[in-house]
């Protein structure tokens, strides 16, 4: 029931199904806001909700409230591919149905839901007379959190897009606009992230402290200065708010997915992927994307790549840098990238031929450079050059710091580069494609109605190796980026100590990736030899670690610091398990109770006892034994290293 405060004056308390969070809506003097408790303690004090409006007046004043509709939910949702087959999809939602008491007596539908581990809402707004469509100038949804909280944030609107490294600082020093997922601890020990689900034609969500210390929504801008101009019926994306005891809890939140629609169409052609790749022999400086002397893409060197899958047990090969464009400066001229002529020396129609008779998926290139205006010219006729040549994998680009889009510089993450990224992912479904996108926009979950959408990238990837990393980078991700998804962090790199692309980690580590790091499209990014000649045996593990699981289960870690997960493979009884650290060395206690009955034979890869990051990479240790559930396993892990392990049922 409502609790009145006067006679417009209300508020509304929605609890989620185990009564372990409660979001209060409350409408007082004609505008709204809201709070959210978990477990009786407050996490997001009470925050305005509402809209700036080009040309008309501001959505916050003067509401009233015209109904109210409460239902329970509850399913169990399949994902077709990713870290777990099934989620768990069981909410309580209230639905606001407000109106202005003044003209021009606009309507506007506010709608919650409040999971056992999440708050989300979202705005909704239908045509009306006199109101068919609204450009907006702001979004005023706040984030009121203790400004003594601590953040883990990367900045907003910067020239590398979301590649930064993450910083800790406290609410309170927030000083410019920051990326979500928003991760953050609060005074009173819980986790939570902001962030939103569901994203389509409409400009990303960026977070930033305003006069009155709240955590304000930032949407990224257009060219014009405004955030999204809409045809009603609108609907925002949802703003999702995770929350958690701990910080290794909140890594298993799945409710994105959640809030996203299930799949439109059939997906049953799509499948994940592991891949080698044309591509780090380019950034160790033996090859090079342009055409030349040391051209990497070539017929004969994709020939010798696809006879190495077959050899190493890898279903995908990427070849970059295969198309006219990248003479000169190619991040200066990108306009003329050519998506359906090959270089002189490069035969694509054979080359997908031979990767057909040899059973290996080509992954296509388009490297964009965000001239977007050059790309869309070009899109079909591109995917229809590669369908016709039995290519259903691509890996798309967009570097440079801003998108050139009807002639204008606008962010990646405005309204139009979204717009864009999802005509890309639609497109590439009615060719039967799927896509790996770089540069991408964050994710939202619409991988779950999308599904060929494997993965992106959207953070620093192992290209940054050589002195833009430090071994805590991919101890951050896993509480903070990849809460939005599968990230394509180009693993599985074995020379370590390249004098172009020195690498801060160890061996072990590197494969600990494949389990740690989750991929819908996999690559195992050193070229062929390393894995051959230098290291067969510790290959294994990558040949051996699936790209589709059951389930997983976040055993331990704490942000920046260390993180161990398992994860079942969905095709067998089989699990894996990766664990990585930063600069600190440490023991790792597993225990092994969430293996189903019955004896596992475990083959173990970790850090010898004086590997190093910096002096000693390559020490590795191979164990194999035979342990249950009944079993632990005491692991050291090494200053930058890690560790997987293969648990097959016997």
């Amino acid at each position: 029931m409502f609790k009145w405060f006067g006679r417009s004056d209300k508020e509304k308390e929605v609890l989620s199904p185990n009564g372990n969070i409660k979001a209060i809506f409350i409408l007082k003097s004609g505008r709204i806001s809201y709070v959210v408790y978990k477990n009786d303690k407050i996490v997001i004090k009470q925050s305005s909700l509402g809209f700036n409006v080009c040309g008309e007046a501001a959505l916050v004043n003067n509401f009233k409230l015209v109904r109210t509709q409460m239902k329970r939910h509850s399913e169990t949702v399949e994902l077709q591919w990713g870290e777990d087959h099934f989620i768990d999809n069981t909410y309580t939602e209230a639905t606001f149905y407000l109106t202005e008491d003044k003209l021009p007596k606009r309507i506007m539908t506010f709608r919650i839901r409040v999971f056992n581990n999440a708050v989300a809402f979202r705005y909704e707004i239908p045509p009306q007379p006199k109101f068919q469509r609204i450009s907006i100038k702001d979004e005023l949804t706040e984030f009121k959190v203790d400004v003594n909280s601590t953040v883990w944030k990367i900045p907003a609107y910067q020239p590398d897009r979301y590649e930064y490294n993450y910083e800790r600082s406290s609410v309170y020093d927030l000083k410019q606009s920051v990326h979500t997922p928003l991760t953050i601890r609060t005074p009173n020990g819980c986790y939570m992230a902001i962030h939103e689900a569901a994203l389509y034609d409409y400009g990303s969500m960026t977070i930033k402290l305003d006069a009155n210390n709240s955590l304000a929504t930032d949407i990224t801008p257009l060219s014009d200065g405004t955030k999204a101009h809409v045809d009603l019926p609108f609907q925002t994306p949802w703003r999702l708010i995770m929350l958690a005891d701990s910080a290794i809890e909140l890594t298993a939140n799945r409710t994105m997915y959640a809030l996203n629609d299930p799949p439109i169409k059939d997906f049953s052609w799509v499948h994940t992927l592991k891949f080698i790749g044309i591509w780090w022999a380019m950034y160790v400086g033996e090859w090079t994307w342009a055409p030349g002397d040391r051209h990497g893409a070539t017929t004969e060197h994709a020939k010798q790549y696809i006879d190495a899958a077959v050899r190493l047990g890898i279903s995908g090969l990427l070849i970059e840098g295969w198309n006219e464009g990248w003479e000169g400066d190619w991040l200066e001229n990108g306009v003329n990238n050519k998506f359906t002529i090959a270089t002189s020396d490069f035969d694509l129609e054979d080359v997908a031929s031979y990767a057909r008779r040899n059973h290996i998926e080509i992954v296509g290139h388009h490297e964009t450079v965000g001239f977007i205006d050059n790309y869309e010219r070009q899109l079909e006729a591109a995917y229809n050059y590669y369908a016709a040549n039995g290519i259903h994998y691509i890996k798309t680009g967009y570097a440079g710091s801003m998108m050139l889009i009807n002639g204008r510089r606008e962010y990646h993450h405005s309204q139009l580069g979204v717009r864009h990224y999802q005509k890309t992912v639609e497109l590439a479904a009615k060719k039967h494609i799927c896509l790996d996108i770089h540069e991408p926009i964050k994710g939202t979950g619409i991988e779950r109605t999308w599904p060929n959408l494997l993965s992106r990238e959207g953070a620093r990837g192992q290209e940054y190796e050589g002195g833009a990393l430090s071994p805590s980078h991919a101890c951050f991700l896993p509480y903070t980026r990849l809460l939005a998804g599968g990230m394509d962090y180009t693993s599985g790199i074995f020379d370590l100590m390249n004098s172009v692309k020195r690498m801060a980690t160890t061996l072990a580590r590197q494969i600990a990736y494949f389990a740690t790091i989750y991929s819908g499209m996999q690559m195992a990014a050193d070229r062929p030899f390393m894995y051959e000649d230098r290291f067969p045996k510790v290959f294994n593990f990558i040949r051996d670690v699936p790209t589709n699981f059951e389930r997983t289960i976040p055993l331990l870690g704490e942000i920046g610091e260390y993180y161990i997960v398992a994860r079942k493979d969905r095709e067998s009884e089989d699990w894996y398990v990766g664990g990585v650290t930063n600069e600190s060395p440490r023991r790792a206690h597993i225990s092994l109770d969430f293996l189903d009955e019955g004896p596992y034979k475990a083959t173990v890869y970790s850090d010898s006892d004086d590997a190093h990051y910096r002096d000693n990479p390559f020490g590795v240790n191979i164990i194999e034994k035979t342990v249950s559930r009944n079993d632990s396993l005491d692991i050291y892990i090494a200053p930058g290293g890690g560790f997987a392990i293969e648990l097959k049922r016997m």
